[in-house]
């Protein structure tokens, strides 16, 4: 997956065509971007929980709005607005295997400061790093028997990010961008009978175009 996300990328830098014959307007203090991506959010999955077993959320993929505004050529504060659907269960519980926990929606709203070291380059890649705060909502739909209430609490992290712009016109900006969230979240079970913690640790990984300003 991660493969042809990185092939989409590419694609698109490709399919710029007129734009390599102008000249690289490149990045500048004040720019304010709007991008628009296709994203796959990748839990790791770990933890533990009272009564043994690993947490567990699958894979999920959602489109994303995102916001960039430069202070500078080379720093820049982003903001992503996404949410996605997970399934979500225990594996691997003694003498009980698997235990289906239902599903949750997530809104992972994600602040981070990037640096942007060749702001006058047509392909600009950059790093950053910043805080993420979860919210877990609509949880439950478990068809394990017993499971009466799923609460999964809200949770804050760090992330960490990476990625590329490629300007394909004056305006028009494609985009690859990797974040690698620090989230385990508080999971309680039927009231707090069962409790654990689990390390999602997702990474999202996106792909698409900004609109410049």
């Amino acid at each position: 997956m991660k493969t042809r996300m990185l092939a989409a990328a590419m694609a698109l830098a490709v399919t710029a065509g007129p734009a390599l014959a102008q000249d690289v307007r490149g990045l500048r203090a004040g720019d304010f971007l709007i991008g628009l991506s296709g994203i796959g959010v990748l839990p790791t999955n770990g933890g533990n929980t009272s009564i043994g077993g690993t947490p567990n959320a699958n894979d999920a993929f959602t489109a994303q709005l995102d916001f960039t505004y430069f202070f500078n050529p080379n720093v820049s504060l982003n903001l992503i607005a996404a949410t996605t659907k997970h399934d979500v269960e225990v594996r691997n519980v003694p003498g009980a295997g698997t235990i289906d926990l239902g599903s949750t929606w997530v809104l992972p709203p994600t602040l981070t400061l990037q640096y942007h070291p060749l702001p006058t380059s047509r392909f600009s890649p950059y790093v950053g790093a910043g805080l993420n705060y979860t919210i877990f909502y609509s949880e439950g739909g478990s068809r394990s028997p017993g499971i009466t209430s799923v609460d999964i609490k809200d949770s804050w992290g760090f992330a960490l990010n990476a990625g590329v712009n490629y300007e394909i016109s004056r305006n028009w900006l494609a985009n690859f961008d990797v974040k690698y969230l620090f989230l385990s979240p508080d999971v309680r079970v039927n009231g707090g009978a069962v409790s654990g913690t689990a390390d999602l640790n997702p990474w999202v990984i996106g792909v698409g175009v900004r609109y410049r300003f």
